[in-house]
C-alpha cells in the first residue's frame, strides 16, 4: 500500500494528548512484562495454532498461487514456494508438532521444518485431519518457525491448512501467539512501537527536532520510520513498494471542522485521508538511503486570529545538502503549541510482518517560544495493542548501545523483547541544530 494506515498513530496520539504527553497507546493496558497477561491461565493440553493469524508465505516462487487466507495456507501448488508459522515457547523441552489439513483430490507428500529439523509426511483426505509430523527438542525460549513445502502430490495441489498443534512440555506455560480472529490482520502486521519523549517542564515548544537513520538492511517494504509524531499528526518516512519511497506528513482533522492545506512545497503531493481519522495529507516521493542520516523539524503555531493553528514540516536530506519544505497545514478549532512528542516505528503490510525492522531516533530538540533550544534526553518506550494484548512479543526499544541513539525494534520474530512501559535517557549529545530558521524554505 502506498500510504500510512492511522490506526497506531491515531490511537497513540489521541491517549498521548490526554495523558499530558506521557506516550501510551489508547488501547494499552497498565502492566509490565507482556507474560503476565496469562499467568493465571490454566495450560492447555494442546494449541491450535492458526495459520491465518500466524504465518505468511515467506518464498513465494515463480508461478506460485500461495497465500494465507482466513482460513489458512491455501492455493498451495508450487513445491517451490515456503510457508513459515511462528509461535513463541517460554519454556524448553518437548515440542510435539502436528498440522490440520485436508487434501481436496489424491495425496500429497509434503515437508514440515520445525527450527530446522525436517520431517516428511504424506497426507491425504477431503476431511481436515490432524498429521502428526514429529517432536523436537527446545533448547531456550523464543520464537519457533514451521516451515511447510510441497515434495510431490497426485492431485491438483499440495492441500488446505489452517493449523499448527502444538502440545509437550515445552507448551506447560507461557505459549504466545495470535489468537484473537478479530484482529489476525494487526497480528500478521506486528506490533507498532513507540518512544515518547518528555518536554522539561516549562517549556511551551514551538519547533521539534530530530534525527533519524534507518540501518542498512532494515528498511522492509511495508515500514513507516515516522520521526515527528505530535498530539494532532505526524512526520517521517516509508517503504511503499519494491520502487518508491515517500516523506509523509499528514494531520487529523479535530472533532469539529476540516484541515486544509495552506502551501506546500516543490512535488509534494496534497490530499485528504480517510480510514480510522481523516485529515490531510502530503508526501514526496523521494528515494531515502537505508544508512544515510535524515533531519527532520516541525513547527507548530496557533494562529490566534481565527481559532486555529498551523503545522509545518521540513526535512534535511544530504543528498541536496539543504532543507526541503514539505507543507504547511491549518487545523480549525485548535489552540495549540507543540504537545506529545513522539517517534514510532511500523509495519503497515501485513504480508511482510515476519521481516524485521530497526530504526535509530538521535539528537532530539526543541525550540521554545522564547526561541531557546533544549535538548530532550528523556524516552519512554511503549507499543500498540498487539503488544499489550500478548499477540506478538518481537518489540523492542531503548537506547542503543553503539551509537546511544534511542532505538525501536518490531517484527521478525526475535527473542529478547523488551518491556513496554519502560522509560530510557540517552546521553545528551550538545549538538544544538545548526539551523537558520529565518531562511527555511
Amino acid at each position: 500500500m502506498s500510504t500510512r494506515i492511522l490506526g497506531t498513530a491515531l490511537l497513540a496520539a489521541t491517549f498521548l494528548f490526554a495523558c499530558s504527553k506521557n506516550l501510551k497507546d489508547n488501547n494499552l493496558l497498565q502492566r509490565g512484562d507482556a507474560s503476565a497477561t496469562k499467568a493465571n491461565v490454566p495450560p492447555a493440553s494442546s494449541y491450535d495454532v492458526a495459520l491465518a493469524g500466524n504465518a505468511y508465505v515467506t518464498t513465494l516462487a515463480p508461478g506460485g498461487t500461495e497465500v494465507i487466507t482466513d482460513n489458512g495456507l491455501s492455493s498451495w501448488t508450487n513445491s517451490g514456494s515456503t510457508t513459515s508459522a511462528y509461535f513463541r515457547l517460554g519454556l524448553t523441552g518437548q515440542l510435539n508438532v502436528s498440522i490440520r489439513a485436508k487434501v481436496p483430490s489424491g495425496s500429497s507428500t509434503i515437508k514440515v521444518t520445525v527450527n530446522g529439523t525436517s520431517f516428511t509426511k504424506t497426507i491425504s483426505g477431503k476431511n481436515s485431519t490432524d498429521y502428526s509430523i514429529g517432536s523436537v527438542n527446545i533448547s531456550s525460549a523464543g520464537y519457533v518457525k514451521v516451515d511447510l513445502q510441497g515434495v510431490s502430490k497426485t492431485g491438483s495441489y499440495f492441500g488446505d491448512v489452517s493449523h499448527v498443534v502444538i502440545s509437550g512440555t515445552a507448551t506447560a506455560s507461557n505459549v504466545v501467539y495470535a489468537n484473537d480472529a478479530a484482529n489476525y490482520y494487526w497480528s500478521r502486521r506486528g506490533p507498532s512501537v513507540h518512544m515518547g519523549y518528555s518536554i522539561p517542564s516549562g517549556n511551551t515548544a514551538e519547533w521539534f527536532y530530530n534525527e533519524v537513520t534507518v540501518p542498512v538492511g532494515e528498511d522492509k517494504l511495508g515500514s513507516y520510520f515516522m520521526s515527528n509524531g505530535f498530539s494532532e499528526g505526524y512526520f517521517g518516512i516509508q517503504v511503499n513498494s519494491a520502487t518508491e519511497r515517500r516523506v509523509l506528513f499528514s494531520v487529523w482533522d479535530p472533532s469539529v471542522g476540516k484541515t486544509t492545506l495552506v502551501r506546500k512545497g516543490p512535488n509534494v503531493t496534497d490530499n485528504s485521508f480517510g480510514g480510522e481519522g481523516t485529515g490531510g495529507q502530503s508526501y514526496l516521493v523521494f528515494n531515502w538511503k537505508a544508512g544515510t542520516t535524515y533531519k527532520f523539524l516541525t513547527r507548530v503555531t496557533p494562529d490566534n486570529t481565527n481559532g486555529s493553528t498551523n503545522y509545518s514540516a521540513w526535512i534535511y536530506t544530504p543528498e541536496s545538502s539543504s532543507w526541503r519544505f514539505i507543507a504547511t497545514w491549518n487545523r480549525p478549532n485548535t489552540n495549540t503549541w507543540l504537545t506529545g512528542l513522539y517517534s514510532f516505528l511500523e509495519n503497515f503490510d501485513d504480508t511482510q510482518g515476519f521481516k524485521g525492522r530497526r530504526v535509530l531516533f538521535n539528537n532530539q530538540w526543541i525550540r521554545t517560544t522564547a526561541g531557546v533550544w533544549k535538548e530532550l534526553t528523556a524516552g519512554r518506550f511503549t507499543a500498540d495493542a498487539t503488544a499489550t494484548n500478548d499477540q506478538r512479543r518481537d518489540y523492542a526499544g531503548g537506547v542503543d548501545a553503539t551509537t546511544g541513539a534511542f532505538y525501536l525494534r518490531n517484527c521478525g520474530f526475535f527473542a529478547d523483547y523488551v518491556n513496554y512501559n519502560t522509560s530510557f535517557t540517552r546521553t545528551a549529545t550538545g549538538q544544538t541544530p545548526n539551523i537558520n530558521i529565518n531562511t527555511l524554505p
